[in-house]
């Protein structure tokens, strides 16, 4: 404990005595007290109105799939720039929710096995939806108002070779509609943003998990961290490599996804790199709710830095199957 938390702690209990006895009451919020049994019921119906607006993002996503994007104006002059080879995907669409959704929701799973609170399990997968689901409701509106042509616009517009232009010199298009549509919504990348807003929050959830900013300085912690988001950059890479996307498009849909996944995480936890970023602030704040204190920006930083204490040890006595007394 720091001399400022001490003092803080101090202030507010009066006397170390009463600082010992909110300590041990502190040990009753352990690891394994709230789980889906238990607490899960009560979780899920306190933010029953988040599952809501959840509910509302997907039916806006699914309209949004069924809208025509603006048809901008291309030029014959223009399909020098876009008249790449139209390949298949590398990624496969389906494979996105898979490794941005399944996967994360996978880990985040293995550490409530682990570790038994409810309240990040649902925290985690509650901010990881709102993450990819916003982030989707925000690219596909910009495809759909932008319109930018994809690098392989040619071959969807002629793919017979044989050019038609109007009047004007614009394109007209004899290729499927459907991909003549999907033609139109290069700027910014889905597969990049949701690849973005999926494992960034990973990244981030492990980092605190595994206290990767601590200062003691393991690189091996920091590797893991980074390999979520490497995995991001190289879907990425690969919509330029496959010529579905310019580059501006990926920095665009990554920057969205980076983003949005921050300000998701964080509504759930502390920084990675706080004290307190291995939990969701729903449990700090049950453990003051079940001691009959109050929560208020007086007491928090002291009751959470008496809780983490509490709750290294206990993790500790229950690797290694003792049952240690905390140090007074």
């Amino acid at each position: 404990m720091t001399i400022g938390s001490f003092f803080s702690s101090f202030k507010f209990w009066g006397n170390s005595q009463e600082q010992e006895a909110q300590r041990g009451r502190m040990q009753e919020i352990d690891l394994g007290v709230h789980t889906i049994r238990s607490h899960g019921g009560r979780v899920a119906s306190k933010h029953k109105h988040d599952w809501v607006i959840l509910v509302i993002l997907i039916a806006i996503e699914i309209v949004l799939n069924l809208i025509s994007p603006f048809y901008r104006y291309v030029g014959k002059d223009m399909m020098t720039d876009l008249k790449y080879p139209f390949k298949d995907n590398t990624v496969p669409v389906w494979s996105v929710p898979v490794y941005a959704v399944l996967l994360p929701i996978l880990v985040f799973a293995c550490f409530y096995l682990k570790r038994t609170c409810v309240y990040d399990l649902h925290h985690s997968i509650l901010g990881l939806l709102f993450s990819v689901l916003i982030t989707g409701v925000i690219t596909d509106s910009i495809k759909l108002a932008t319109g930018r042509p994809r690098p392989n616009f040619y071959w969807r517009c002629f793919p017979d070779g044989k050019e038609l232009y109007d009047a004007l010199g614009g394109v007209i298009c004899h290729g499927k509609p459907g991909e003549v549509k999907e033609g139109h919504k290069s700027f910014p990348s889905g597969h990049t943003s949701w690849s973005f807003a999926g494992l960034t929050f990973l990244s981030l959830y492990l980092s605190g998990k595994i206290k990767a900013f601590n200062g003691e300085g393991h690189v091996a912690k920091l590797c893991l961290v980074i390999f979520p988001l490497l995995a991001a950059c190289l879907v990425g890479i690969s919509r330029v490599d496959d010529y579905w996307h310019h580059w501006q498009d990926v920095f665009a849909g990554a920057l969205i996804g980076f983003l949005v996944a921050a300000f998701c995480y964080r509504q759930f936890y502390p920084n990675p790199y706080h004290e307190e970023g291995w939990g969701p602030y729903a449990y700090f704040k049950a453990a003051q709710e079940r001691d009959g204190v109050p929560v208020t920006s007086q007491n928090r930083d002291a009751l959470r830095t008496m809780s983490l204490q509490t709750d290294s040890i206990s993790l500790e006595n229950m690797e290694s199957g003792s049952s240690i007394t905390p140090p007074r």
